[in-house]
């Protein structure tokens, strides 16, 4: 018998079951409430002595789902699980009766019960709770996989969440990290006076970022829309408009392909303070990072892929072009802005180098190639070339390059921030190179915003914005090498239908 044959007759099985159940007309209840979870069980009693706890035999009621259970006659042995935890249950038929026991008998793994009873410690030292009674609350169809106690597939845990959220403990401690970080984020933000706003996911023009956009109709319009790569654009309106420091915890999209960093809807923190530059908020990038290491390990120190990283030294900073040559031995300093020197030694590392890329686009494709991975312990690379960079501020001293970082840890980008470009006629240039640039086939190249540059010209103060990747900072606090473990619904290719 294959393992699918051996499923259906389980759920056929199970189905006959829930038939017999609903002849008896008690099925599903939705009136029992519980009064204590697991975790605070084990958090009140664990530390109680047996025969204390015998003496008190304080009473509670639990709710969830039956993870494993062993029949010894007339007594029966099982451990229930919910959103905190496990506690085991300890059940007799001549306390709870012949039917309740011949019910809980007949039941299955992953039935969800509700059960009362009193607390005590079996002669091992298990905490436990005595069942008085116990109700079936939901009848489960389908079988646990069969190593539900530690489901390992990759694929069966990031198409079937719920299957992965039931058999490993390490998967929901993961996802609770990440509920934690985006708190930590908002109360970081919101203690500096920082507005929480909400922009569109659907815009007339995708803006904000280098990047492809998802395309969509809207059928009432008649209107083509994208969905937004970023939500910079409408941010920076907002510090126009005079709400000097705003943030957004968004979803973003982006029609790209598949890695461990990448996804194709991804969720950022973008925030922006007006009368601040990049290097301010390189200091409150710090601080920032700082605070969720601690709220989630109650350390500086973070311990990701076997390294541990100290957040409490200041970061390390150098240019993109400091990197490059330090990095590339061989690459002659006084020709890091030689165009023909450049596009050569690009092509000897068989970085493919295009019509429209110019000097920046090459040195970058070369910084991208060589640098990044080598960029381990938390570094915040500086003075992008104002070509990659089309709403950065250019340097005073040097307007190849911009007043820009980004923030590498474990040889990825997990931040990104500038001080804004608010001069509207650069901006307006910067746009028309954009334009140029998917003339020659750059899909990822910015479209020209006739609004933005109508805000800017209203006065944008000076002003500095920064996005970090939500998923890659808990990938990094949760030690995960996927991005697809920190997204409860990662983006899979569709599954072909099964023929029964």
């Amino acid at each position: 018998m294959t393992d699918h044959q051996d499923e259906q007759e389980q759920i056929a099985h199970r189905r006959a079951k829930l038939t017999e159940l609903r002849d008896r007309g008690d099925i599903f209840p939705n009136d029992f409430r519980r009064d204590l979870f697991a975790a605070q069980l084990h958090e009140q009693y664990d530390a109680e002595a047996t025969e204390k706890l015998a003496e008190l035999a304080p009473s509670t009621a639990v709710a969830g789902r039956i993870m494993s259970r062993r029949v010894q006659g007339k007594t029966t042995f099982a451990h229930l699980q919910d959103g905190s935890g496990r506690i085991q249950l300890f059940l007799r038929r001549d306390e709870i009766g012949d039917q309740a026991y011949a019910d809980f008998k007949a039941g299955d793994l992953g039935d969800i019960v509700g059960v009362t009873g009193s607390v005590f410690k079996t002669k091992t030292g298990e905490l436990s709770i005595r069942v008085a009674t116990v109700r079936l609350l939901t009848k489960a169809l389908r079988p646990l996989p069969e190593k539900y106690h530690g489901l390992a597939d990759q694929e069966t845990r990031y198409r079937q969440r719920y299957l992965d959220l039931i058999a490993n403990a390490r998967s929901r401690e993961v996802f609770q990290i990440r509920s934690k970080v985006v708190g930590i984020l908002r109360h970081f933000l919101g203690e500096r006076d920082y507005l929480e706003v909400e922009t569109p996911m659907m815009q007339i023009i995708p803006g904000g970022a280098v990047a492809k956009p998802f395309v969509t109709h809207h059928n009432a319009l008649d209107v083509q829309l994208y969905l937004r790569v970023a939500p910079e654009l409408n941010l920076k309106r907002l510090v126009v408009g005079g709400f000097e420091r705003v943030f957004e915890i968004n979803r973003c999209f982006r029609n790209e392909g598949l890695s461990t960093k990448h996804n194709p809807e991804f969720t950022t923190l973008e925030f922006y303070e007006a009368y601040a530059d990049y290097q301010d908020l390189m200091g409150l990038t710090e601080k920032m990072f700082r605070a969720c290491a601690q709220g989630v390990h109650g350390s500086d120190t973070v311990h990701f892929q076997g390294k541990d990283y100290d957040l409490s030294k200041p970061f390390a900073r150098m240019s993109v072009e400091e990197s490059i040559l330090r990095y590339n031995a061989d690459f002659r300093c006084e020709s890091i802005r030689d165009v023909e020197y450049v596009y050569a030694y690009a092509r000897a590392l068989g970085v493919g180098v295009e019509n429209h890329h110019g000097l920046g686009k090459v040195l970058m494709e070369i910084f991208d190639k060589t640098v990044e991975a080598n960029l381990d312990q938390p570094t915040f690379i500086t003075k992008y070339p104002t070509e990659v960079s089309p709403l950065s501020r250019r340097s005073d001293t040097d307007p190849f390059v911009t007043d820009r970082f980004e923030l590498f840890i474990a040889g990825t980008e997990l931040a990104n921030g500038f001080s804004e470009l608010n001069d509207a006629e650069d901006q307006a240039e910067r746009f028309k190179e954009q334009v140029k640039s998917r003339g020659s086939g750059d899909e990822e190249a910015m479209y020209y915003d006739d609004d933005y540059i109508c805000a800017l010209e209203h006065g944008l103060p000076p002003t500095a914005g920064e996005g970090v990747g939500v998923d890659r900072l808990v990938m990094f606090l949760a030690d995960c090498s996927s991005i697809r473990d920190v997204l409860l619904f990662p983006h899979m290719r569709p599954q072909a239908k099964s023929e029964t």
